[in-house]
């Protein structure tokens, strides 16, 4: 039997949702193929204790490679580590080229992709892409100077065409994605597929059943971002409206590691009026730490939620959760809010907007509270359901092997 090659930049025991996606895929693939992952050793989100995790069954084979790794967002860190991995993985892939029946890659932009995806080609390995950013946007959005800016940008744009017009299919991970993919890399629509991240609807449910609905404490009302602590999420303005907003009755939980953390802290203290106060997520644990929310928070600076959806928003929404949203208001996440009916959202970076926000959502009663966390678990079971979404990926890629290698056979 050949082998079905998964490659994830992160993996579990990482605590980051795309390493449970590729955990999954592997998991359910290997019911009838024989599987391999490759990943590098586990760094993220930084500052996360590694030493007390639970160990996850499989029946996969599960290769750490030996590459440099990098767990602080820096601009040269994260290049050289995306590129040894993807060199780790070219002599893999070299080595074994004869056992593949294809790859599926969850990996990082944009130099590990381009040896990955040369490779495939060179041996002629079907090679399924997800992106999980849009590179190089999403690095040269967040340069001030025009010049470098549009340099890097016409250097690394080429590489992001080549990876993905050389892929046999492309996974995106919402509509605006899979329609600005199409428009500006010049590849067909129909190779693009839309696959949306899923959170496992199962364990939060089995929790609210074994829990039950946790009332709004008739004291103090609690505000709660979970999530990585990096420099997109904008959790600072969080702090700076909460604070602002001066809800007596209320607190705001930062829950989760992150780059910014320890800046986030400091910020904190300016305002001891107000009371914040930083969680740690144990692994595993994410839906027993938001039940102890009323409202959960999803923060995302202009520009960055246009082409993906947070994985986030479902974990919230299976908390069934109300939430409020600072994001841009074209994009796929403030829609989801809006049809769902299970919050607010705001104009991403505003200030006035976001202490509003918090001060309205703090009015609604318990039944207003509960029904937002009902609509939007509802419209989660829906559209991001673990599921649904996960068979979507595996039934292509079994549908395409099976395909290609009776063919070849023929």
């Amino acid at each position: 039997m050949k082998t079905i090659l998964i490659i994830s930049a992160v993996f579990p025991p990482e605590p980051v949702v795309s390493s449970q996606l590729s955990f999954d895929i592997a998991t359910e693939l290997s019911k009838d193929w024989k599987v391999v992952v490759l990943h590098p050793e586990a760094t993220r989100p930084e500052g996360f204790d590694f030493r007390n995790v639970c160990e996850l069954n499989n029946n996969f084979e599960n290769i750490t490679l030996p590459s440099y790794v990098c767990p602080q967002s820096t601009i040269i860190g994260r290049s050289r580590e995306s590129y040894a991995f993807g060199v780790e993985c070219r002599k893999y892939i070299k080595k074994k080229r004869t056992e593949l029946a294809c790859i599926y890659m969850n990996s990082w932009p944009l130099f590990s992709q381009l040896l990955i995806v040369k490779t495939a080609k060179k041996y002629a390995i079907p090679c399924f892409v997800h992106v999980q950013d849009i590179y190089p946007e999403s690095f040269t959005n967040k340069l001030k100077r025009g010049a470098l800016k549009h340099l890097l940008y016409k250097v690394l744009l080429p590489i992001d065409r080549y990876i993905l017009s050389h892929a046999t299919h492309v996974l995106a991970i919402s509509a605006n994605m899979k329609l600005y993919l199409a428009e500006t890399r010049g590849i067909d629509a129909d190779k693009i597929m839309t696959v949306e991240n899923w959170q496992d609807e199962r364990k939060f449910i089995a929790y609210r059943k074994a829990i039950g609905y946790r009332e709004r404490a008739e004291d103090r009302l609690t505000f709660m971002y979970l999530g990585n602590n990096g420099p997109v999420a904008g959790v600072e303005l969080l702090i700076t409206c909460f604070a602002k907003a001066y809800l007596p009755n209320s607190r705001l939980v930062i829950a989760g590691n992150g780059s910014r953390k320890e800046i986030c802290k400091e910020l904190a203290q300016n305002y001891p009026e107000a009371c914040i106060e930083f969680w740690d997520v144990p692994d595993g644990k994410v839906p027993e730490i938001q039940h102890q929310a009323d409202v959960m928070l999803l923060p995302v600076k202009k520009g960055a939620a246009m082409s993906s959806i947070p994985s986030k928003l479902p974990a919230y929404m299976f908390s069934q959760k109300t939430i409020i949203g600072s994001l841009d208001l074209e994009s796929d996440t403030a829609k989801a809010i809006i049809k769902a009916n299970c919050g607010l959202v705001v104009e991403p970076e505003n200030e006035q907007m976001l202490i509003n926000a918090f001060q309205e959502v703090a009015g609604w009663n318990v039944q207003m509270l509960k029904q937002k966390g009902e609509n939007g678990f509802e419209y989660a079971i829906s559209r991001f359901s673990r599921k649904h979404n996960l068979s979507l990926i595996t039934n292509l890629i079994r549908n395409y092997v099976s395909k290609n290698m009776s063919y070849k056979q023929e």
